[in-house]
């Protein structure tokens, strides 16, 4: 522990209390592992990365994820007091909130399903794959090297199927009741503070509509086109016998009102995907909403159409019926740096590479690569010098901001740099050939000199 970074070090010990001391110096050593392994992200790939491939005690380590006590929940709070430190107390909090699925394969699996495939499903044909289903609420933080705001996890937890749950005599909880403890639980973490919560179509429901006004978090998700929407219920006429109506007639479908060209479309100009610049004609206005007979809601609702009919209308809603139509779309257009996220999480951080069959590691091990990606940002923002993070750039590809490969990369030659006395190896042969580490510690020596160089 001593051999690294201050910054890294203070991070990974703000979790101390979760663990024993003897369980946390084995975590230690697997996040600072994990960070440094390349491909898959296992226990003993992590292992090797610090120099304990030859430790005889080597089960101890997979102890810490399969039978070991400590709570991935304090860990998730801790993880959020760290996350909002970097954030102005007068600044909003904004939640983004979406499942994903990581294919595993195995009969011990007990948690796995059958799912649709986002990422290689497209509209005309839908991919199903085998796999644990995964919800993971991430936190958007704004750093100094890149100019849109990442995505980082905060809190993930394991959707087991339906059939698993009867099997084991357990309540079934849609991807909608896990979202509504969600925000019962960041109110009671942050409870002064402004939340919003964004996520898309699939989580547009009363229920969540209700716990977020509940808790004082504001909700911007997608409408279906088929939503059951209606005028704002009238003054009851005094003398007349009854009680006030709870909403007003019903509206016509979203899908006429697209098509209204005599409506105030409001024609303006908004920061769409990939940060461009875009003309769209807007419409907004407050209604009430009563999907399936349920009891009616006060919400937003806000048309967005492409005047050049290149994009598909999107209709959204928002809890909060005093934000602007502008406001509402740019905070849900953000949703989408919760997908970079989970790519960069396949890409760099191993996901779907894990190995463990157990069901304490199953559940522990995707979380936790969640937690150190959101660990690996806050120390390349504690680390960086002038605002700055190196960025690998090449003649066929020019990047302005930086990505999370290039913060991972720094983090790990902090690492490199501060356990390994790079001037002396490079000039003196002071290791062994027969060292299983010798070949890594060359490797690592030439690319630092090349990329100083």
């Amino acid at each position: 522990m001593q051999t690294l970074p201050e910054p890294i070090v203070s991070i990974i010990r703000s979790f101390s209390s979760l663990f024993s001391r003897s369980v946390f110096t084995h975590a230690f050593e697997l996040v600072v592992g994990a960070i440094l392994s390349r491909g898959k992200r296992t226990v003993t790939s992590a292992l090797r990365m610090v120099g304990r491939d030859q430790d005889q005690k080597f089960p101890e380590y997979h102890y810490v994820l399969s039978c070991a006590k400590w709570s991935a929940l304090n860990a998730s709070r801790i993880l959020l007091g760290l996350l909002t430190r970097i954030i102005p107390d007068t600044e909003a909090l904004t939640f983004v909130a979406d499942d994903t699925v990581e294919r595993r394969s195995g009969k011990k699996i007990k948690a796995k399903g059958c799912y649709r495939d986002a990422v290689r499903s497209s509209q005309k044909l839908v991919v199903n794959c085998f796999g644990l289903k995964w919800l993971s609420l991430t936190l958007l933080v704004r750093f100094p090297w890149c100019k849109r705001r990442w995505a980082l996890p905060v809190l993930t937890i394991l959707q087991r199927p339906e059939k698993t749950d009867k099997a084991n005599g357990k309540r079934h909880k849609t991807s909608v009741d896990w979202t509504v403890q969600l925000v019962r639980i960041l109110r009671r973490w942050v409870p002064t503070r402004d939340l919003f919560l964004v996520a898309d179509g699939a989580f547009a429901s009363i229920s969540l509509c209700v716990a977020c006004i509940k808790n004082r978090v504001t909700l911007i998700s997608r409408l279906k086109l088929n939503a059951c929407l209606y005028d704002l219920p009238p003054e009851k006429t005094p003398g007349t016998r009854g009680r006030r109506r709870l909403k007003g007639d019903r509206l016509r479908p979203i899908k006429e009102i697209l098509d209204l060209n005599e409506l105030p479309w409001k024609l303006v100009e908004l920061t769409w995907y990939s940060g461009r610049k875009k003309t769209f004609e807007i419409l907004s206005f407050t209604c009430m909403w009563a999907p399936g007979g349920c009891n009616a809601l006060p919400i937003l609702c806000v048309l967005v159409r492409d005047p050049e009919g290149k994009i598909s209308p999107v209709p959204l809603l928002c809890t909060n019926v005093l934000m602007t139509a502008e406001q509402v779309i740019e905070m849900y257009v953000e949703r989408w740096n919760i997908e970079v996220t989970f790519e960069e999480m396949r890409a760099h951080m191993g996901m779907e590479t894990q190995r463990q069959w157990s069901d304490g590691a199953i559940a522990r091990t995707t979380p936790a690569l969640m937690g150190i990606f959101s660990m690996v940002c806050l120390m390349g923002h504690r680390m960086m010098k002038d605002n700055k993070i190196p960025i690998a750039e090449a003649a066929w590809y020019c990047k302005a901001n930086a990505s999370f490969s290039d913060v991972l990369t720094f983090v790990r030659q902090a690492i490199w740099r501060e356990r390994i006395h790079f001037s002396d190896m490079c000039s003196e042969t002071t290791y062994r050939k027969n060292d299983p580490l010798s070949d890594v510690y060359e490797r690592v020596c030439q690319l630092l000199s090349s990329a100083t160089g």
